[in-house]
């Protein structure tokens, strides 16, 4: 029986998450989640775990008063975190954390020996070489739970990877495919956080509707399947069933398809090499009936360019330009900037940084500082 941790077990990939660990009894030892105390103490007590970390430290005491009289051991903020991702007997620590936070507990996760089912995008986009060389070090596998790069992981078993070709990373197009700049200047929240296919937390939502969020996907690919930039193409895929797919040398295509559900690549990644059965509904393509493919605009989604620049010149500036998008939508969330600002602030920090190295965590954190003070600095100019 596997054993496992999950960081932001109460968020949609956590919560599903548990859902996979009960219908396949995997055993989970730890989980964390940022504020929400009552979920967290109700899945501690249902799952029987070791330890449970909240973030927020002021909401520690009434963790511990919740779970009074349990097993379950509390932890608290930054160090808790940093506790849970270096605990002895556990074989998969799956991080579903959102933002920069989700870097270090993978550091410090490899550095153990644990294997890592990855679902935080900054992990690999901030500090994809340092993350790739330590898991390259220390044997360990990173098992990805995005739905696209899970696709292209499972495309690539039992094949040479050396004779791939090109991925094709597929993108539903969020809430405003087709839409120009001049019809998004007076984008609302709501409407921002109405995706067609998903259902996600806020941030990844609006990253989905800059598409940022393929963005940080494309840098993600190049780090987990060790690709150049030229080797992947982006496609706008409407329907979300065809979630990526491989190219060989021969010109042969292989892609994943199925209905638009986490618990498919979730389990896959916690439950590898084996396939079982799945609470998912099966897919139809009859009842799709059509499946549309269209190139993707680069120069509306100005996130999505960002990233790419920042990617095939590399250093410092992966980190960068995730930094400058947390903090904008940060912002745009609580109404300060608008929709197209976002993507504006990426581009200016991205423009405004300068080329680092990369050695260590101090330098990503560094980078993700300095790009954050930018747009602070520079958001009401915009």
């Amino acid at each position: 029986m596997k054993v496992i941790s999950i960081l932001g077990s109460t968020g949609s990939i956590g919560t599903q998450s548990l859902e996979v660990a009960k219908a396949h009894k995997i055993r989970v030892a730890a989980l964390s989640a940022n504020s929400n105390v009552e979920l967290l103490a109700k899945q501690a007590k249902e799952f029987e775990v070791l330890y449970a970390c909240i973030c927020d430290k002021s909401k520690a005491g009434e963790l511990e008063r919740l779970l009074e009289g349990t097993p379950t051991r509390v932890l608290s903020g930054y160090e808790g975190l940093l506790e849970i991702a270096q605990l002895d007997g556990v074989d998969i620590m799956l991080n579903s954390l959102v933002g920069m936070v989700g870097l270090e507990p993978t550091l410090k996760a490899i550095e153990h020996g644990t294997d890592i089912a990855l679902a935080n995008k900054e992990t690999l986009v901030a500090g994809g070489k340092l993350v790739i060389d330590l898991a390259r070090k220390k044997n360990v596998r990173i098992y990805p739970v995005d739905s696209e790069h899970s696709a292209i992981f499972q495309c690539l078993q039992g094949n040479n990877i050396k004779e791939l070709k090109k991925i094709i990373l597929t993108a539903s197009g969020g809430p405003f495919f087709g839409k120009k700049k001049a019809d998004l200047e007076n984008v609302t929240v709501e409407q921002a956080l109405n995706h067609p296919n998903w259902s996600m937390g806020n941030k990844i939502t609006i990253d989905s509707a800059t598409l940022m969020n393929k963005g940080l996907e494309f840098i993600e690919a190049m780090w987990l399947f060790d690709l150049k930039p030229e080797q992947i193409e982006i496609v706008v895929h409407r329907q979300s069933v065809v979630h990526s797919a491989v190219e060989y040398n021969d010109n042969s295509v292989i892609a994943q398809l199925g209905v638009p559900d986490m618990k498919i690549p979730i389990q896959y990644a916690l439950i590898f090499p084996q396939r079982v059965d799945c609470d998912v509904k099966p897919l139809s393509l009859t009842d799709y009936g059509t499946l549309t493919f269209e190139k993707p605009d680069y120069e509306t989604f100005d996130c999505l360019t960002a990233c790419i620049k920042a990617i095939t010149k590399g250093g410092n500036l992966p980190a960068s330009v995730n930094g400058a998008n947390e903090e904008a939508v940060g912002l745009f969330l609580n109404r300060k900037i608008g929709f197209l600002d976002i993507g504006r602030l990426v581009t200016k920090c991205l423009e405004a940084t300068e080329y680092k190295e990369i050695k260590t965590l101090d330098d990503v954190l560094a980078a993700d500082r300095a790009a954050r003070e930018f747009v602070r600095k520079n958001y009401k100019q915009i």
